[in-house]
């Protein structure tokens, strides 16, 4: 145990590390093919990614350190989820709107 954390939270801990540097990895590559062919699906498709991977995770990550740390309030947990889970269906819904978008 490493600061109250047993080894499989610090397993899930890395988990979710990496899968937000990995999507803050595909969502610039996502954005540079934006700025390359000037296209709105891959602008959509850039900003879906990054919504559904690295923002989520991130506010998820740094959310649970703070309740952890008992610097918000308990009672924050389920908002805190709900605003978690709307950003993912945010990036899905960009990720399948980019898919279907077809330039005029």
């Amino acid at each position: 145990m490493i600061y109250g954390f047993t080894n499989l939270r610090l397993v899930i801990l890395a988990a979710s590390l990496v899968a937000t540097l990995l999507g803050l990895v595909v969502g610039y590559q996502a954005y540079r093919g934006f700025r390359r062919h000037q296209s709105a699906s891959m602008r959509q498709l850039s900003v879906g990614l990054l919504l559904l991977t690295a923002v989520s995770f991130t506010l998820a990550f740094v959310g649970t350190l703070l309740l952890r740390a008992e610097y918000l309030d308990p009672s924050l947990r389920d908002p805190l989820t709900l605003v978690v889970r709307l950003l993912q269906v945010a990036g899905l819904a960009l990720i399948t709107y980019s898919l279907y978008n077809r330039p005029d």
